[in-house]
């Protein structure tokens, strides 16, 4: 029998689901529901408000709202625990409706992924605990599409670089523990970065605790959870500040740029009603109150023409669009129609749902387009472009600085000038002293003084720093070993290809014309070593096979990069029992030594361009015929984000009042 292929989407959704339900039939009668607003696209993700509706939920609130009204007498509230402010939230509106409702209210406290002791505290000291039945919804991995998990932490960024907290650690190494416990260990735990391995030791540990208490327990040891799984070749961890760059670049997928024009939250997007069409006007409004309405929409990863379009470089997408349309328009003309046969027309007739679905997606994705063409055709956009490429492909980064300093003139918004300066930074180990107090004093003087902050707070998360001093805030500068040194690696992972092609593209550089990201790099090194050993330096004789390439031997390819890489690079085998090995090979059944799944965990974050390119590496796996041949990509990751999410955690919204 074969052995359940890890990291299922459906299967994960399922589980989820039901347990969310369990929890809510637990409550009798009907509720209100109070939802924290970061849970809303998850919850919309795997289960319809209909179906809550049919499990007794009446109405659904933000909790950041605080209009949660008396109309039912069970409320529920559905939070993350994690933060003090989240859960003094949830007792300031207990003890709201406790003191203006005439109704004896049941409260239940459902706390989003864990109850924890600090949550409990607070109830406690604000006198609500007593009156909360308190529990959890184990909701770990939402599955974003069947190749992408997230942890949906949207301040996993700012917890890790910014305020130094370990949570999303914990949470992340629970999630990983819960795969295992069900199939298997991981065989081998391999990644770059401090907090990496701080999740690695985390999972050892964690292991070693199911362990003792599995010996404990009387109904004897599971010989097969302490086994490594039959199905998964290994678990890579990428720590987000091992190539924050890579974040700070402008993402030229089509995916990418969605998220970059528009922002995609738990594959949801709002887009201006004028461009995608909406309910007509109400009676009485006016016709620029209508024009102006968001609308939501969904980004389905299951949708056939997406899955074509999302991972294309966008100069591309335009081809790919007017083909769809082309063969489409074919499928429904009215003369081929009026051609065919009664078996045919019925077999069309059959098909026509489909049709009428493409031609809606068609119609969206052709609207999107046009309006991230309008974004790229701008002058900001294809000058920040200009200084990104120029700085990646390895060009004098002063030579920017003229640009840079007209686009502060032009008051384009802080977040764009932020993320070109942060990149200058990330890339050469700091700017110049001079430089970067010339650009501090530009940067308040055009939008304020509230943001020496802001600059404190990318100083702090390493993003923005002197070279070679120590910079006006608490943080020294950058020590040699503590900073990623791009200029080695461009030659030893060949991080830039001048002759890309993004049409028929034939390695993972055409995710950012030109840039091969670094942390998809590194992945490469471990999974796919032959291919990149022969593009980082041909074999001189063309015959050769690919093995033959003394640069694919072992881990070469990794551990000379990981020297210019900051952070600790960690390599951890996990084996179990002999007995369990034995069983678990058993049931595994013959034939299964290829086509395992490598699980790609990327610690603060992932890109929807990195998303791209490691399911570009995935297809080439899946179809070859030597090393990894059949093999899965799964990327996993505590979120997905991009360059405004992280220079947006460090931006002051307050303003210094005169």
């Amino acid at each position: 029998m074969a052995p359940i292929a890890p990291f299922n989407a459906a299967e994960i959704s399922e589980k989820a689901r039901r347990d969310l339900l369990l929890l809510l039939e637990g409550i009798r009668g009907k509720k209100n529901l109070v939802l924290e607003k970061g849970l809303a696209g998850s919850l919309n993700l795997l289960v319809k408000f209909s179906t809550l509706q049919e499990y007794g939920v009446d109405k659904p609130f933000f909790l950041e709202n605080d209009n949660v009204d008396t109309s039912q007498r069970n409320v529920v509230f559905l939070a993350r625990g994690e933060k003090a402010k989240t859960v003094m939230a949830v007792a300031d509106q207990i003890k709201r409706l406790r003191r203006d409702s005439q109704i004896e209210h049941e409260f239940s406290i459902i706390w989003v992924p864990r109850r924890t002791m600090v949550s409990d505290q607070l109830l406690e000291e604000a006198g609500v605990l007593g009156e909360a039945s308190v529990t959890e919804w184990p909701l770990f991995f939402v599955p974003l599409a069947d190749d992408v998990f997230s942890l949906e932490l949207d301040d996993a960024m700012s917890d890790l670089y910014l305020r130094k907290d370990p949570t999303s650690i914990y949470l992340s190494a629970k999630a990983l523990m819960a795969q295992q416990q069900k199939h298997g260990l991981f065989p081998r735990i391999i990644g770059k970065g401090d907090n990496g391995k701080r999740l690695a030791d985390l999972l050892v540990r964690m292991r070693t605790e199911v362990a003792a208490g599995e010996s404990s327990d009387n109904s004897g040891p599971s010989f097969l959870g302490l086994t490594p799984s039959s199905t998964v070749d290994s678990l890579i961890i990428i720590d987000r500040e091992v190539d924050f760059p890579t974040m700070l670049l402008t993402q030229l997928t089509y995916e990418g740029l969605i998220d970059e024009v528009f922002n995609i939250t738990a594959n949801q997007t709002e887009v201006d009603s004028s461009v995608v069409g909406g309910a007509p006007p109400q009676p009485g409004q006016t016709g620029s109150a209508s024009s102006s309405m968001k609308r939501k929409v969904l980004i389905d990863p299951g949708d056939a023409l997406y899955s074509t379009l999302r991972d294309s470089n966008f100069a591309v997408v335009g081809n790919l669009l007017n083909k769809a349309a082309r063969r489409l328009q074919s499928s429904t003309e009215r003369n081929q129609l009026a051609a065919k046969s009664t078996a045919e027309l019925r077999e069309f007739v059959a098909k026509l749902p489909g049709y009428q679905a493409e031609q809606a997606s068609l119609k969206l994705h052709t609207s999107l387009a046009e309006e991230i063409i309008k974004f790229t055709r701008t002058d900001i956009f294809t000058r920040s472009l200009e200084v990104q490429q120029n700085i990646m492909s390895g060009a004098d980064p002063t030579t920017q600085h003229d640009t840079i300093s007209e686009l502060i003139a032009r008051d384009i918004p802080l977040p764009t000038i932020l993320r070109l300066l942060c990149l200058e930074s990330t890339t050469n180990a700091g700017m110049r002293h001079k430089d970067l107090e010339t650009f501090k004093r530009a940067i308040l003087q055009a939008y304020g003084p509230q943001h020496l902050l802001t600059l404190a707070s990318l100083e702090k998360m390493n993003l923005l720093q002197p070279r070679g001093g120590v910079g006006l805030g608490t943080t020294p500068a950058a020590k040699p070993g503590s900073v990623t040194n791009y200029t080695p690696l461009r030659k030893s992972l060949r991080l830039w290809d001048d002759e890309v092609n993004e049409a028929d593209p034939n390695d993972i550089s055409y995710t950012f014309s030109g840039y091969a990201p670094l942390s998809v790099r590194l992945v490469q090194s471990l999974i796919q070593k032959h291919t990149l050993a022969n593009l980082v330096k041909p074999s001189a004789n063309p015959q050769a096979p690919a093995q033959a390439n003394p640069l694919a031997q072992g881990l070469r390819l990794f551990d000379d990069a990981a020297k210019y890489v900051r952070g600790a690079t960690f390599d951890e085998r996990q084996a179990g029992a002999e007995k369990a090995g034995k069983a678990r090979s058993t049931l595994a059944g013959s034939g299964h030594d290829k086509g395992k799944t490598t699980v790609v965990f990327y610690l603060g974050g992932v890109t929807r361009a990195e998303i791209a390119a490691l399911r570009f590496v995935g297809g080439r796996l899946r179809e070859g015929e030597g090393e990894g041949a059949g093999g899965r990509v799964v990327v996993c990751a505590t979120g997905v984000v991009g360059g405004e999410g992280l220079v947006g955690c460090a931006v002051e919204g307050g303003r210094f009042k005169g």
